[in-house]
């Protein structure tokens, strides 16, 4: 984790207090913490580095944002193996920033709610708690918990007015995913749009368990990946492995009348919406052959955002950061965090939807054929 230099940071952060914050002039992001030392920050007993990306050039995001010290729910043995029970306290200490300031652009023309922001009455932005997203969260009556944790969705509202160019799409509703994991799924976030109102009308999240993975190499695995931002615990508290996780999505698929198990098992009026072809076209069905299960029916077709952004704006964009740059929206949240992820994939869907573009379906498995696809823009991001 990179640490805060002050020769470096010179031109780059300021100081708001002697041992209350520093921020980012450029991004406008400030972080609050316990005592600034030896050119570190340090948040109680842990100790965290924030080091601004736009040093690299990248849209800003918020590194580090998560701190869970102790676990906020119960185990339950029926769906998560081979876990150490949570700590019976509330966590002591976590991150506060911010939510960051609207464009211009974004407030007048838009009027699109900052998905952070939204339905806060506090000054402080608060990171949202990972297991309240999983179900899992047993501290809803812990003030102390309550106060250090959001278990408010962003809302990605959007404004009537923004509504007067949107189309007609051909599905009701959007089911907006973003896998994380290279080797195998960690992580299995969606969100649901509305097509009709724009409105986000549910989610579903699941940390995932690989497979076929040693626990040393599991554990580096997840250190690697999710450590950075303070996210190990809450990943190897609540991980269930990805075939109990497709039952609780065929569970929650069900309950929103989009998939009947008992019927052609295609989604009903419904389309996954994914950044890019990867995510259904490759990690799915590989995930399945490693955890020994047929490719679910449902995951036949899909709409790629990238291709779609593409042919209605006549320009390309590489992936999730490139678009929301080409339409004038920072990114929210943490990048690589996957239900991050969803939220501002699903905030370029609501964008590109809002200024008239119609998401049609862009790939789709021949019949009989899991493993073939057939791309259906002949426009398209190779």
């Amino acid at each position: 984790m990179a640490l805060l230099f002050w020769k470096r940071a010179s031109a780059m952060y300021s100081v708001q207090s002697a041992n209350a914050s520093v921020g980012c002039q450029k991004t406008g992001f400030y972080s609050s913490c316990s005592s600034i030392m030896q050119g570190q920050l340090r948040l109680g007993f842990k100790e965290i580095s924030i080091i601004c990306c736009c040093t690299f050039k990248l849209s800003c995001s918020y590194p580090t944002t998560r701190l869970f010290s102790t676990s906020p729910f119960s185990l339950d043995k029926s769906l998560i193996n081979s876990v150490s029970a949570p700590e019976k306290s509330p966590p002591s200490s976590t991150l506060f920033s911010s939510p960051p300031v609207k464009t211009s652009s974004e407030e007048s023309e838009e009027g699109e709610s900052d998905a952070y922001e939204s339905g806060q009455s506090s000054k402080w932005w608060k990171p949202m708690c990972l297991y309240h997203t999983q179900g899992l969260c047993t501290y809803m009556d812990n003030p102390e918990h309550l106060e250090k944790f959001s278990h408010t969705y962003p809302a990605l509202s959007v404004s009537p007015r923004t509504l007067k160019k949107a189309r007609q799409q051909p599905f009701k509703y959007f089911l907006v995913l973003d896998l994380e994991g290279m080797v195998e799924i960690l992580e299995f976030p969606i969100v649901m749009l509305n097509s009709e109102t724009l409105e986000v009308v549910d989610r579903f999240h699941r940390f995932v368990k690989p497979a076929k993975m040693s626990e040393k190499k599991l554990g580096d695995y997840i250190k690697g990946k999710y450590g950075r931002w303070g996210l190990e615990r809450v990943w190897h508290d609540t991980a269930i492995p990805f075939t109990e996780t497709l039952k609780l999505f065929e569970a929650w698929l069900e309950s929103h009348n989009i998939w009947d198990s008992k019927g052609s098992n295609k989604l009903k009026d419904a389309a996954f919406v994914t950044c890019g072809n990867w995510d259904v076209k490759t990690k799915i069905p590989q995930q399945c052959v490693t955890s020994g299960i047929p490719l679910p029916p449902y995951f036949m077709e899909w709409i790629n955002l990238k291709d779609v952004y593409l042919n209605f704006y006549r320009r390309k964009a590489s992936g999730m950061l490139a678009m929301l740059k080409g339409l004038d929206m920072r990114m929210l949240g943490t990048h690589h965090v996957g239900l991050d992820d969803a939220h501002n994939i699903a905030r370029v869907l609501q964008r590109i939807l809002s200024h008239g573009a119609t998401a049609k379906i862009t790939a789709r498995r021949p019949q009989g054929n899991a493993l073939g696809v057939q791309f259906l823009y002949k426009n398209r991001i190779r």
